[in-house]
């Protein structure tokens, strides 16, 4: 039996003002990382232009539909941060009201609410919640779409992943995920042993148990999405995003040794991270209670075959994730990771006398992963890191506007689009910029070989690095991150100074993260000091190097991975 809830109307208004609220401080931050270099230039583009296939940055292919709505909220209201944070937002409670209808059908109202809000605590999905990015629209979209698969409805499913495949073209994952559950559950048609996977003994068996129309229908959301493809084709000559682009998230991705790496990474996200590890545990441990009585009768469980399907689409995540995707950010598991707070959460709810105190301790947990950060590299973006990053890199920005307004700058991707695109929200008026790829000991020696064609230096942290990391101590480790996905350490400021000639004139530091200004020495004044400094280095040096001129020029759009 479930209780009457209230009209979805009044639940998505709840829920926006509830996170509305919670990101209340953060809605006039300017853009960060990926929003800089792809999203919210693309958005821009067709806010100017009307063009789907943005020129302000290359191409990644992705699908147009958030972009689009975020074109619109700026040209109904303004171009400004706060119109593209609350439009998000709106996508975000949209989202939460799609699992919390899911859940309701999966379980119960009371289940649904707990998900609902240990969903907007998370601390991903909490700091993906105003961003300017993709995956957690797609996410919400897709949990619309579970929602009418459960309920039988084919066409509505079928539009919801067509959508949710336009927002981000991996969500076709998930109607590719049951196609093949379906292929299997007519193959098993027969066998009894196994017929329980797929017919919920609660229900009717013909009006339960999908089939070839079911197959059909799930196979609809990929014409829309080709249709984007031939339409990307034609105007760009390539399919799947630049060729760069592409390299980065497939043709560098396949590697044995690579994919059993990301997979434990992938794991990782989908049940442990951001002290996820907690509600998955709880989970476990309450399996081995029996469940719960209400009125004499057993609290139900989830029916098997919903289990199933939800297992299937966190398993197909893992796994094509963990193949392809040059870079490995728990914001790509936003599909998968809700739906195993879903079965956790019901799991408590099913055995335990006092879930509503288990509920609320994970909660707590994940409130407190918003501020504290883990003992190990990470990506930003996954919580209030990201604001930490935004506030350095506006101090730093000011700072150079007012001291050193017409310098040639030397910087990295992303401070090279934060200092040329005054529609940031960072500068008043651009710079002229001299690119570098990192601050590495090889990038900065062959940077401090034209210094002639720069006065300041705008250098910051790149990778989040931790004061002890709990696994950088071992150098394996270290190793196969460099080999694989691309890390590596930053030269610190005053290092950076020397080797480049230069004084650092202003710096500052937030939980780990930090950025510097150096003005450089006139040539002739540092030729004397640089002299000693290649021989100095070589003691910094920790791999063999490369050296290569720097560029004016975007930032390389493979980083920003599907």
């Amino acid at each position: 039996m479930r209780s009457p809830t209230p009209r979805p109307s009044l639940i998505f208004a709840a829920i926006f003002v509830f996170i509305f609220l919670l990101h209340a401080p953060l809605l006039q931050l300017p853009y960060f990382w990926d929003e800089t270099g792809y999203y919210v230039p693309a958005a821009r583009d067709i806010l100017l232009t009307g063009s789907l296939i943005p020129h302000s940055t290359l191409s990644n292919a992705h699908p147009p539909l958030v972009l689009a709505w975020l074109a619109l909220w700026w040209k109904v209201i303004a171009y400004q941060p706060l119109v593209t944070r609350a439009a998000m937002l709106l996508l975000a409670a949209f989202s939460l009201l799609g699992l919390f209808r899911l859940a309701e059908r999966a379980a119960n109202t009371q289940v649904a609410i707990a998900a609902t809000v240990c969903t907007a605590l998370y601390p991903v999905f909490f700091a993906q919640g105003s961003l300017a990015q993709v995956d957690l629209a797609a996410a919400g979209l897709i949990f619309w779409g579970l929602r009418a698969y459960f309920e039988d409805r084919r066409l509505a499913a079928a539009i919801w992943f067509a959508l949710a495949a336009l927002a981000k073209e991996t969500a076709i994952l998930t109607p590719l995920a049951l196609v093949a559950w379906e292929f299997f559950g007519l193959l098993f048609e027969g066998k009894v042993r196994v017929r329980r996977w797929w017919l919920d003994e609660t229900f009717d068996h013909e009006s339960v148990f999908r089939g070839s129309k079911w197959i059909a229908a799930l196979l609809m959301p990929l014409l829309p999405l080709a249709l984007w493809y031939a339409y990307h084709y034609t105007r760009t000559g390539y399919v799947f995003g630049n060729p760069e682009f592409f390299r980065y998230n497939v043709g560098a991705t396949l590697n044995p040794i690579r994919f059993l790496l990301a997979l434990a990474m992938r794991l990782w996200q989908a049940f442990g991270y951001m002290h996820l590890w907690m509600l998955t545990l709880a989970m476990v441990l309450a399996m081995f209670l029996p469940p719960q009585s209400d009125s004499g009768a057993e609290r139900p469980r989830i029916a098997i075959p919903m289990q199933m399907v939800f297992l299937v689409i966190i398993a197909t995540y893992v796994l094509a994730l963990a193949l392809i995707g040059g870079a490995v950010l728990a914001r790509y598991m936003l599909p998968a990771v809700p739906l195993v707070i879903v079965l956790a959460v019901s799991t408590l709810w099913r055995r335990l006398s006092s879930w509503p105190a288990a509920v609320a301790a994970v909660g707590f947990a994940f409130v407190t992963a918003w501020f504290f950060n883990p003992p190990y590299g990470f990506s930003p973006e996954d919580n209030l890191a990201y604001r930490d990053y935004v506030i350095l890199h506006e101090d730093g920005a000011h700072f150079l506007e007012a001291r050193y307004p017409v310098a040639r700058v030397l910087t990295a991707w992303p401070a090279s689009d934060e200092l040329t695109r005054p529609w940031l929200g960072y500068i008043t008026r651009p710079v002229q910029v001299v690119r570098i790829e990192d601050f590495s000991l090889d990038e900065v020696i062959s940077a401090a070989e034209f210094r002639a064609n720069f006065e300041v230096a705008v250098i910051f942290s790149t990778k989040y690095e931790p004061a002890h990391s709990l696994f950088d101590r071992w150098k394996s480790w270290v190793d196969l991150k460099t080999r694989f996905f691309g890390f590596h350490h930053d030269m610190p400021p005053s290092a950076v100074a020397q080797i480049l000639g230069g004084k650092v004139v202003f710096s500052e530091s937030r939980k780990g993260q930090w950025i510097a200004v150096i003005e450089i020495e006139r040539v002739e004044e540092a030729a004397s000091s640089a002299s000693g400094l290649r021989i100095r280095a070589s003691g910094w040096r920790t791999g063999a190097g490369r050296s290569r001129a720097a560029t004016v020029s975007s930032p390389l759009d493979g980083r920003s991975g599907f």
